[in-house]
């Protein structure tokens, strides 16, 4: 309750994000905090001091959210799905017994179909996951060579036809414009995603982060005219089998929306355990984000001693308008006035001029009190967020 400048009239909803961060092998298009799985190591030895940490950590975090409601669970990576499912058995029960869920809390496993098998994703479901989050990427064996892929394409299929037996909502997420892509074969990794029916889809543009392998050694991939002309067929494509475009990367069927990262677009509150997990957290006058450990040693020591926190930091008052947007924009509906003033405790003022410049350039519709992207402001939505950045002085 330590004083601060904002005046926040109610607290936005709660998620939770746990970081699992081993993979069988790092994709060389990952910024991520992800590790290859040394050889040698006991890997259940491994989870277990691992969700003895991540309980650790929860513990020494409680006070900050005490008596709040927990909407969503998503534990990413990393793969996830390297853990046993007895791991993620005692890590959910240890969350329960700490949190206040919600009556239908969506509790997210990422998974890879390179871990996959029968028996796991249905004891993942016993576990306790509601949600499973599928990194396909692509069903052609060439194009997850390319990406450095642990799976195939026959993985992939058998991977989601499991998914789809073993839990009433999943999702599938795709690449494109991906090395040595076409027109053709990104249709033919979408036809066959959709073949499926998933009831939610995700699908991202490969983007050459720094410091990745890609960064270093770039391949040659589609042009940018290629890359609108995917996305334009991806639209049409996902539009005729009754998947809606909500997001700038997410189509869902009605219902089937993920409500984790519809939290983190609304500019809700999310708490982060394990290595080098973000957080943003409000309160009645401040609001803060905070890191941490990275490196999973370290995290794991640290936690263990309650230390799991490595940065932390109020947010500034002059920043919390393209934060609020950074993530509100990339909404198909947009969002209310109300919850901007809601959610960040300023007053419309402080975004007005930044709104004017955006319909003026025909970037932002307003609907009453309601404020969407645009088409074209869609296409353009860097450009449209940037708007919002605070003014150098």
């Amino acid at each position: 309750m330590r004083s601060g400048t904002l005046q926040l009239p109610a607290l936005p909803p709660l998620s939770l994000y746990v970081h699992l961060p081993w993979c069988l092998k790092k994709c060389p298009y990952c910024d991520f905090n992800s590790h290859e799985r040394r050889p040698g190591v006991d890997a259940q030895a491994q989870q277990t001091r691992y969700v003895d940490a991540l309980i650790s950590d929860l513990e020494a975090s409680l006070p900050m959210i005490w008596g709040r409601q927990v909407h969503s669970i998503f534990i990413g990576g990393g793969t996830p799905s390297l853990f046993e499912p007895e791991a993620i058995d005692r890590l959910i029960a240890g969350i329960r017994a700490r949190l206040q869920l919600a009556p239908l809390c969506e509790i997210t496993l990422e998974a890879n179909p390179g871990t996959f098998e029968r028996e796991r994703f249905s004891a993942f479901r016993g576990a306790g996951i509601t949600r499973l989050s599928i990194g396909v990427q692509s069903f052609e064996d060439a194009h997850l060579k390319a990406l450095g892929r642990v799976h195939d394409g026959q993985q992939a299929r058998a991977a989601v036809e499991e998914a789809a037996r073993a839990f009433d909502t999943f999702n599938l997420d795709l690449m494109y414009a991906l090395p040595g892509q076409t027109l053709q074969a990104l249709e033919e990794d979408v036809r066959t995603a959709l073949a499926f029916s998933p009831p939610h889809l995700s699908i991202y543009h490969l983007t050459i982060e720094p410091n990745t392998v890609f960064a270093k050694f770039p391949p040659k991939v589609p042009d940018e005219d290629s890359a609108w002309a995917m996305l334009d067929r991806i639209t049409e494509l996902t539009e005729a089998t009754g998947l809606e475009r909500y997001e700038v990367s997410a189509y869902a069927r009605a219902g089937h929306r993920c409500v984790h990262n519809l939290n983190y677009w609304q500019f809700g509150d999310y708490l982060g355990i394990g290595a080098g997990a973000h957080g943003k957290l409000s309160f009645a006058h401040r609001i803060i984000r905070q890191v941490r450990h990275r490196e999973p040693e370290l995290y794991m020591n640290k936690a263990l001693a309650g230390d799991a926190i490595a940065q932390e930091h109020e947010v500034p008052r002059k920043d919390l308008p393209f934060e609020f947007m950074l993530n509100a924009l990339r909404l198909k509906d947009g969002f209310a006035l109300q919850d901007f003033v809601d959610r960040t405790g300023l007053p419309p003022s402080s975004i007005s001029a930044a709104v004017q410049k955006a319909e003026q350039a025909g970037w932002l519709e307003r609907d009453g009190v309601w404020l969407r992207p645009s088409a074209r402001g869609f296409d353009f939505l860097s450009d449209l967020q940037e708007l919002f950045l605070p003014e150098e002085h």
